[in-house]
């Protein structure tokens, strides 16, 4: 029987035209080729932590990624099949692994280990191993932050080895059915049973655990429709999902609810949800402050005026793309997957 308690609702486990595509193309090879030749490289190690994926991968047309001809999905599942788990302490009882997919939080306690994210079932040996060295505990809990095979892929063989899952409702919603995401070309199967999250809620939720509160907080649609914080009160600790990437522009899934406009509103949220002693797990990328979140708010507010004022000019999505709308923070931010011409057009797309 499905029930309601409080916010938290229980439920059974159940199951434009080719030419501009076409000079978008030359435009971001033109600058992968620039910044292969300019840019250090970065290393095999921090691509595999920003993003679980290879040195190989490059973006292309209209959010389409590709790694050589495999497609980002593969990639980023081949990826995390070679990675290693690498174990982040981070403040009282918790710790983040980094290499599958998006960062994992784990709080270790009496009540059993509790996961933030799942990464790619690829890893399981890797991240079973990395969560035997933090502590005997079993696995207890999990919550998902959104809905995205870099962060919920690992929830089946979490979910076999003990934990209940929870998440907000749209996560829910987007796992029990076939999703396409635009932008990765691809096509999601509907989760198994055991991926699903079983406890769902709308705005916000608290869970106590080892000692700790857990704050989750619902941001509205940002990067998806189903983007969470985790907040563990007592260490300041807040994990957010990939409402923050961490040195790196994001990218943005229009096709399940994301916009430029909701990733600006989720990143002024995180800044109200921090002060200078809370440290916050990204969903890629290194652990950070509150002022590198003031950054990324920056330089998502910098871009999308100047995308829409060239937008408003009449400026066509190529003709957007070559004015460098993004130049002023390209060093620093454009530099992976998403180059400056595609997070250009991920913010045209929404202005």
């Amino acid at each position: 029987m499905a029930g309601n308690f409080g916010s938290l609702v229980f439920t059974p486990l159940v199951k434009d035209s080719m030419q501009r595509n076409r000079a978008i193309s030359r435009l971001v090879q033109r600058e992968k080729t620039m910044a292969q030749l300019q840019s250090p490289r970065l290393s095999r190690r921090r691509l595999l932590a920003i993003a679980g994926v290879s040195g190989g991968a490059t973006m292309l047309v209209r959010g389409r990624l590709f790694a050589k001809d495999e497609g980002i999905v593969p990639t980023m599942i081949n990826a995390a099949a070679k990675a290693k788990i690498t174990v982040h302490p981070v403040r009282r009882n918790i710790s983040v692994l980094e290499g599958s997919g998006g960062n994992i939080a784990v709080l270790t306690g009496n009540d059993g280990k509790l996961l933030v994210d799942a990464g790619f079932s690829v890893s399981r040996t890797g991240i079973a191993d990395a969560l035997a060295s933090l502590s005997g505990d079993p696995i207890k809990h999990l919550v998902n932050t959104h809905w995205h095979t870099d962060h919920t892929d690992g929830n089946n063989w979490l979910h076999s080895a003990g934990a209940a899952i929870t998440a907000h409702e749209n996560v829910r919603k987007r796992l029990s059915v076939d999703t396409r995401v635009e932008g990765w070309s691809w096509t999601f199967p509907a989760s198994p049973a055991g991926a699903l999250p079983f406890a769902v809620f709308a705005t916000t939720h608290e869970l106590q655990r080892n000692d700790t509160k857990l704050v989750l907080q619902y941001y509205g649609p940002a990067h998806t429709d189903g983007d969470i914080s985790v907040h563990f009160t007592e260490a300041d600790v807040i994990h957010v999902g990939d409402t923050w990437w961490n040195g790196v522009y994001p990218f943005i899934d229009y096709s399940t609810g994301g916009s430029i406009d909701g990733q600006i509103q989720a990143a002024e949220a995180n800044l109200r949800l921090t002060t200078d002693k809370t440290i916050v797990i990204p969903g890629h990328g290194q652990i950070g402050s509150r002022p590198d979140l003031a950054k990324f708010r920056d330089m998502l507010v910098t871009i999308r005026g100047s995308v829409e004022r060239l937008k408003k000019q009449g400026r066509s999505l190529e003709q957007t793309i070559a004015a460098k709308p993004t130049g002023a923070f390209d060093a620093k931010w454009g530099r992976f997957l998403i180059t400056p011409a595609m997070f250009t057009a991920l913010v045209y797309q929404g202005v």
